[in-house]
Order: C-alpha cells, then sequence, then structure tokens
C-alpha cells in the first residue's frame, strides 16, 4: 500500500523536539527516501575554516562529524499547490557537517548535488544553499539501491559518487544522548548569502526511522571540493526508508 503523506499529522507529532515549532506556515512538504548516512569523525580544525565565524561547530565525543548522503526526494511542493512529477521527484546528494547557532543545533552543507535544474536553482536563489547540477542515476533491485552521481554544474568544483547500499535489521528510533541522535536529528539547517550573512531553515519530522547499513563504494569523490581528503577508516552508516519532512522559509539570525 503506498503510503500517503499528511502534513497536519507530522505537525502533531513534536514531543520530540528539542525546541517549539516555528510560527507561521510551513513553506515546502516532501519525502526523503531511502536515506543512507556514511559519518566519519574529523578534527574540528580541519572544518572551521569553510564554516562562517558566527556558528559553532557540533562534537560528539570530541570529535566534529562529517556526512555523505545520498536519497531521493519525492513529492517536493510549495504550500497549497499540488506536485509536478517531473518537477518533484528527483535524487540528490550532499556533503554535511554540524553546527550550532545560540543552543539551536543544525546542519551544514557543504554541497548538494542534484538531478533537477529547476530545484537546483531554485534552492540556490531562495535559500542560499550550495546546489550543483548533476547527473544522477538511483535503481533499487530487492534490498540494494544502486546509486551513481557525476556533477555537471558549469564552473563548479568536481564531485563524484558511486555506491550499491542496503539496509540491515530493523528500524529503531534514538532518543537524546544517542550517536544517532546526535548525527540526524536536526530540526534546522543553516547557510550564509554572498556578504556572508547567515540565515537559519527550520524543518519538522518525526523521530528518524534508522536501520543499520552497509555499502559497497566504486567511487568516492566528494571532499575535494573544500580541500580535505576523508579519513581512511570505515565509516558510521546509517539506512533510512522514508521520512516525511515540512520546511518554513530562511530567517536571517542574529550574529
Amino acid at each position: 500500500m503506498r503510503e500517503t503523506f499528511e502534513p497536519a499529522k507530522v505537525l502533531s507529532l513534536g514531543e520530540h523536539r528539542p525546541y517549539p515549532l516555528p510560527r507561521g506556515p510551513w513553506a515546502i512538504s516532501m519525502s526523503w527516501h531511502d536515506l543512507l548516512f556514511m559519518h566519519w569523525p574529523v578534527p574540528v580544525e580541519w572544518l572551521r575554516p569553510h564554516i562562517p565565524p558566527a556558528l559553532e561547530i557540533d562534537t560528539f565525543d570530541g570529535s566534529a562529524w562529517l556526512a555523505v548522503v545520498p536519497f531521493r526526494m519525492n513529492g517536493v511542493r510549495p504550500h497549497f499547490l499540488p506536485a509536478v512529477p517531473s518537477l518533484s521527484n528527483f535524487p540528490e546528494l550532499n556533503l554535511r557537517t554540524y553546527v550550532t547557532h545560540n543552543g539551536r543545533p543544525g546542519i551544514w552543507f557543504f554541497s548538494l548535488d542534484a538531478h533537477n535544474k529547476a530545484a537546483v536553482r531554485l534552492a540556490r536563489a531562495t535559500f542560499d544553499l550550495p546546489y550543483f547540477d548533476a547527473e544522477i542515476s538511483f535503481e533499487q533491485r530487492d534490498d540494494t539501491v544502486h546509486y551513481r552521481s557525476v556533477r555537471t554544474h558549469r564552473n563548479a568544483p568536481p564531485a563524484r559518487f558511486e555506491a550499491h547500499y542496503r539496509p540491515v535489521g530493523n528500524a529503531e528510533e534514538h532518543g537524546a544522548g544517542s550517536i544517532e541522535n546526535f548525527l540526524t536529528e536536526r530540526y534546522c539547517l543553516y547557510s550564509a548569502d554572498g556578504r556572508g550573512r547567515v540565515r537559519r531553515g527550520d524543518v519538522h519530522h518525526r523521530l528518524w526511522p534508522l536501520q543499520r547499513a552497509e555499502v559497497e563504494v566504486e567511487t568516492l569523490e566528494m571532499t575535494g571540493q573544500i580541500g580535505l581528503k576523508l579519513p581512511d577508516t570505515q565509516p558510521l552508516l546509517h539506512y533510512s526508508r522514508r521520512l516525511d519532512v515540512l520546511a518554513w522559509p530562511p530567517r536571517k539570525v542574529d550574529t
């Protein structure tokens, strides 16, 4: 049976949030499918030159964390408007870390590659997010996702990723204090415009249903764009089948 997205139901699930829901109506709804979280602990000083001074790099057990996250978007639509399949459904790949501002933990994206030129331009113009055009193929056979991304954005640093991944075991929700909660339960994202002014965009969803994951990586060339090399260690892996998400317009933060 196909699952439906009910925004009112998502809004009713708020007890797990670390701070209240944003005021005003949500702007965009979307579903995220078949996510793979690949996380590596890295020294804070590796990331500090790439993060605005107004934001503090968030740490767990003394380490910052760098993540590569492939998935596919479905049903992306503005409030009060229907989804358009040719514009609303596409695969995406991001490179990210974790930051805080005035006690609000969030996500900082180094890049977001998407197989949707219209979405790339809209996100760059309205959210100041570093979206890039990419040729991405996403195929699911049995329980395994076959994913390949090559950045094609004009005058952008190169980025490539190819892997096969699958879930293992049952899905679980993880409470405060766990590494899983630290890495995934983030209810805002931060971005900066060309003048370095920081904005925060709030999001809302249920607790992440996470499974352990396995991955076979063919190509992983995502961090050269920020002049870093990933640690030569096995990443922490998690998979999530689906998460319904509401997003609010970004707002400037006091710095």
